[in-house]
This record gives C-alpha cells, structure tokens and sequence, in this order.
C-alpha cells in the first residue's frame, strides 16, 4: 500500500514532468496543508512559476488539473496566492489507517539504528532539595531519552552529582555550627530537606554578618567577601581538598542524608538512572588535564599560580581554570566529567547536557576549551537549554528558601487529583491501593504535561491550579479521553474479528479528520527526537485527543447499525488510544483505568 511519503515522491516526480526538469535537480516543496486551508498536501508554486512563464496563481491552476487528471490520489484542489492545495481521495485514506493497523507499534522505529547518546539531566546539588525548576529539568531530560528510543537509537541516562564545592561546605558549617546534631531520623526532616535548611540558614547568618559590617564602615564588597562564616565555608573548601579527615566524615553524612532523600523523589517520579557520575571523582580527572594543559601551554598560569584558558580567539573573556589556592572551579569538574563519560563509553554519538539557559555561557566556554584540548568527540557535546520557571510573584531562590519543593508539590496535586477524582464518582468500589495508584497517575500527569507541553526555549509561569483540569490543555485532559476509549472498547462483547469491507465504508470528514491526525504521528515522532522538543509530542497528542473526541460526538461507535462502519470505528478508536498511551509514557506518564 502506497504511504503518505511515497504519495509525495510521486506527486514530485509528476511535477518535475510537467515542468520537464530533472527530478533529482528540482527543488520542488511539498508540504502538508496548514490547518487553516482546505486540503490535505500543499504545493510551494512560487518557485515554479519561472518556468511556466505566468503568475504563481497562473501556474497553480494549470499543475491543479493536470495533477487531477495524472494522479488517481485527488479529487480536488485549491489555489491560495502561489499555493496549491491537493485533497486526497477518502479511499486513500482508508487505505492508508488499513497498513497501519497492521503496522506493530505504529510511528515507532522497532530496528536500532546502532547511534548511542548519552543524555545528562536532574544533576542536583547535596546542598539542597529538587524543587520546581529541577522537575523541568527532570521531565525534559527525561522524555528526549523516551524520544531518542522511540526513533531506535540507544540512551544512557545519567547524572552529575554535585556533591562538593563552597556551596556544599555552606551547608556544613551551617549545620556544625548550629545543628547540635540533629539528624533525618531525630527531627523526622527528610534528609534532603534537612540539608537544605542549613542552607537557607547560612545565608540568613551570611546577609546578616555583612549588614554588620557595613554599619561598621566596612565597604560592601569587602564585607561580602569578607563575612566570617563565608570565610569559613572556604577554610572548609580547602581542607576538604587537601583530604581533611573530619570535614570528610561530616561531608559523607550530610551527603547520604541527601541521597536518601533524592531516591525517594526520584522513586515518586517514576524516574531512574543508568549510570552515575560524583563531582567529587570527576573534578580529580578534571584537575590532571587543567594541569597538563598548563604544562603543554594549552592554558596558561599567573603568578599567584591560579590556571587559566585563553578565549581572547573566540571573543569571550579569559576562564579561570584551578583557584590560586588550588582549589577547582565548575569548570574543572565539566571537563573531567566530559572526558571519563567519553572514556567509560568509547562508542558515544553524542552528550546532551539538560541544564537551563543560565548556563548557556558555561556551556560555550566548556565546548570551546574541550576543543582546544583536540579532544574529536567535542563537536558531539550539546547543550539543550530550557528557560526557568518562575512563580506568579517571580523568580525561585533556593538560598532564601522561596521555592516551590518538589515533594510537596506532589502531594498537593495528588490530593488535588483524588478531590477532583472523588466529586465524579468514580472511585467507589476501589481498594485504597487502587485509588492511590489512579490519583498519582493523574497528578504526575499533571505536573508533567503542564512543563513538557512548552517550548524548553521559553520560561514557564507555573499555577498548580492549571495543571489538573478536565477540560483544559492538560495531561488529565488527555487521560481522561484515553479512559473514555478504553470504557468504550471493554463494552464490546466481541473483538476478536474486527476486519471490515472498505467498499462499504463511508468516512465522514470528522474520521478523515482524525485518520489524517494519525498520520502526522510519525513524523512528529521523528521531529520531536531529532529537535529534542518533547513539546512537539505533547501538543500533537492534544490536537489528536481534540479531533478525536470531535468524532466521537457526531459519530455513533457501538449503536452504529452498519457492521463495517462500526468495526472500522472500532479500530479508529484503538488505534487512537494506542497512539495517547505510547505517546504520553514518552512523557513519562502512565494511564489509568478509571477517572
């Protein structure tokens, strides 16, 4: 059977006939039809028109009828100032959904195409807990592996954990000097939590020391630099890199206390990992190329011994490599990272970085000097960059403790979703397990569709009360006309012979509408994988789910008298449902039974 690809390799090949040029020269644009126009597949004519001699509008209307008459797939054309707009027949498009019924799992690419990437995301750091912003990252990261998979490429997922530094020791002093040993289990404080309260604690005694000083006439930027506890943090930062027993033994316990805690998010997200990388490892690594690098004269050194790189070349300022004192930087670990990654996975294609666009700078400096060091794989290292997402009253600081927390975001929308849940109905008769399994569906879908469905380009305005809506753009949404559909297909008494005479099919324009949104499935598949933009997979689910229910209105399933039409609709609606459940778990998010 002729597919929608190999309609328009023969609709540019009858093109190029009618205007004699050579098909692998011509340039001919063939795209689908915009959603406002009438028509199914769409011809640039601007082009063209040099070669007919006559107006764009002109030359649409003479290559209309003779494609009418050449090609046995339209009935119908238009012509919009210098495109051309060609209509299908419907037997086509029955002919079509038929191939791809029998497809197994159809728009998915089931051959590996041997590429192997890694993808990095979440990435926290030890010193405080995930909150909002880190679930973009998460569910973004997340998902284009999903998409990566889908197009048949092989993904490792990972992470960084950034588990030492001056804003880990911030933590620390915090908690030695006003902790009195508490501990997760004494103050019932989940242990990534804890840790985070001594950091909101830190800067509350750092903002403080410097007001003190500078109504004691100290200048304000000595008095940051200066503030005793900051000055501790950094004590600390050295003994800890110089291996200092007991700032190691405080470091490893506050750090598992976080570990803990992360794990049971992560578990919560239904969200894991293959392989994990530790700052604390890849920084030594990092540390050796700075210091051959200094040696070779790739980077150069000042003479308060500090390490730098050269980026004059490349219009950007100088980048501080290895502190005076010998302490690393960000940078020293992304490079060490970068090179063990590329060590422990010789077959690499590439590493996507899921970190926000306020690291865009860091990450053009961090490429830049990789290729400096000839390292060939550098070429293959991207950022994928996403905006930040704020409150309604502006932007979150973890520091000053105004964040939205991850876990209790989750509960919040879960116990919105059981209100929700609940006032329809339809969770009578289930076991409490049921019903808590259904409602955490819901809610993650919540969350999850609400910061996957935008553009990662664009920052994000975040209100809870947006994601968990029924009727709205929303996961739930979507789940809900998934449920509906299966309901629909259970009521059937037999499924098991669902073959239909296409002769005697009639497709009204609403399930042509949505035979022509599965189509777009694959195509949007391949996009969303190779643009890394889960947001193109989200809104087309959308747009499907609305086509879809649009049918469902007008169009009798189970009351529908004609055997054919009724089977045919049947497998319109599994095939739709199939669709929603592999496209939403790319998302990570799973549907439920009942809503």
């Amino acid at each position: 059977m002729i597919s929608i690809l190999a309609i328009k390799n023969k609709l540019s090949l009858a093109v190029s006939s009618y205007f004699s040029l050579d098909p692998s020269q011509a340039a001919i644009t063939i795209e689908n039809t915009k959603k406002d126009f009438e028509g199914d597949l769409t011809i640039v004519v601007f082009s063209l028109s040099k070669y007919s001699k006559k107006s764009p509008e002109e030359t649409a209307h003479a290559l209309g009828s003779h494609l009418l008459k050449n090609l046995e797939f339209f009935y119908d054309f238009n012509v919009v100032k210098g495109f051309l707009n060609l209509s299908l027949k419907s037997n086509y498009w029955l002919k079509l959904f038929n191939t791809w019924i029998e497809e197994e799992n159809y728009g998915f690419n089931n051959k590996s195409t041997g590429e192997l990437y890694m993808v990095e995301y979440s990435s926290p750091n030890t010193n405080k807990p995930l909150h909002l912003g880190h679930l973009r990252n998460i569910f973004l990261g997340d998902s284009v592996v999903a998409l990566l998979k889908a197009v048949g490429h092989q993904v490792v997922k990972t992470q960084i954990i950034n588990d030492r530094g001056i804003h880990i020791c911030k933590s620390m002093v915090a908690w030695e000097k006003y902790g009195d040993g508490e501990t997760p289990l004494s103050s019932k404080i989940k242990g990534d939590h804890l840790v985070g309260k001594y950091y909101v604690e830190f800067d509350k005694v750092y903002k403080s020391e410097i007001t003190n000083m500078i109504n004691n006439g100290i200048d304000e930027k000595q008095a940051k630099s200066n503030a005793p506890i900051l000055l501790e943090a950094q004590r600390m930062l050295v003994k800890w890199e110089n291996g200092d027993k007991k700032v190691r033994n405080l470091w490893k316990k506050m750090n598992n206390w976080v570990y803990e805690g992360f794990n049971l998010t992560y578990k919560s997200l239904q969200v894991s990992f293959d392989k994990l990388y530790y700052e604390s490892d890849t920084y030594q690594v990092g540390k050796q190329i700075v210091k051959k690098g200094a040696k070779d004269r790739i980077f150069y050194q000042k003479k308060d011994h500090s390490i730098w790189c050269d980026l004059s070349s490349e219009n950007m300022d100088d980048k501080l490599l290895s502190r005076s004192d010998g302490t690393s930087v960000y940078m020293t670990q992304d490079i060490g990272t970068a090179v063990q990654r590329f060590k422990d996975f010789p077959k690499l294609s590439g590493v996507i970085y899921t970190v926000g666009n306020e690291q865009n700078h860091h990450f053009k400096v961090l490429f830049k000097i990789l290729e400096k060091l000839n390292l060939s794989w550098a070429k293959n290292c991207y950022h994928l960059s996403y905006g930040m997402v704020e409150l309604p009253d502006g932007k979150m600081k973890s520091r000053e403790g105004n964040v939205v927390d991850a876990d209790e975001l989750l509960t919040s929308v879960i116990s919105e979703a059981r209100i929700l849940t609940s006032q329809r109905g339809f969770l009578e008769e289930l076991s409490e397990k049921e019903v808590k399994e259904i409602c955490q569906k819901i809610g993650l879908s919540g969350i999850k569709y609400f910061l996957l469905k935008v553009d990662p380009k664009k920052k994000i305005s975040f209100n809870s009360k947006e994601t968990i809506d029924l009727t709205g753009h929303t996961g739930p949404f979507i789940q809900y006309t998934f449920v509906r559909i299966i309901s629909l297909l259970n009521k059937l008494e037999d499924q098991k012979n669902m073959d239909y005479d296409i002769e005697s099919v009639i497709l009204s324009p609403k399930e042509i509408g949505v035979i022509k949104s599965i189509s777009n499935f694959p195509f949007v598949l391949e996009q969303s994988a190779k643009q890394l933009a889960p947001y193109l997979l989200a809104n087309y689910l959308y747009t499907l789910v609305k086509s879809y229910n649009s049918f469902y209105q007008d169009n009798p399933i189970i009351a529908e008298e004609n055997v054919d039409q009724r089977k045919f609709r049947v497998q319109l609606s599994r095939l739709t449902s199939d669709i929603i459940k592999g496209g939403m778990k790319i998302l990570g998010i799973q549907m439920p039974k009942r809503m």
